[in-house]
């Protein structure tokens, strides 16, 4: 039998919101939970009853948080902006990366 571990179930939901296929399941899972009454550990007992429904609305943000940003992300080639930018720039200038030492 397989070990289980706290590592072992954040790589399982981390997967499976970002498999297209169940993404959105897992979104409306994650949500009915943190609204549903039946916790693992129940919000009547102060601060321990808040750490499951944190730790799940913390995973929760991230993972959408890093789908918005996959999709804010340009697409292949140069963006619109850069274009312009790019077309502005004459002879005279130059491109320098610099590297911390």
């Amino acid at each position: 039998m397989k070990d289980f571990s706290i590592q072992s179930l954040y790589n399982w939901y981390r997967d499976s919101i970002r498999n297209p296929k169940y993404r959105w399941w897992v979104i409306l899972a994650s949500a009915a939970y943190l609204v549903s009454p039946i916790d693992i550990s129940p919000d009547i007992f102060p601060v321990v009853g808040w750490i499951d429904d944190g730790i799940i609305a913390g995973l929760l943000v991230a993972e959408l948080s890093q789908i918005l940003l996959e999709r804010l992300k340009p697409g292949e080639g140069i963006p619109e902006v850069e274009k312009d930018v790019a077309s502005t720039v004459d002879a005279s200038t130059v491109d320098v990366q610099a590297e911390e030492v």
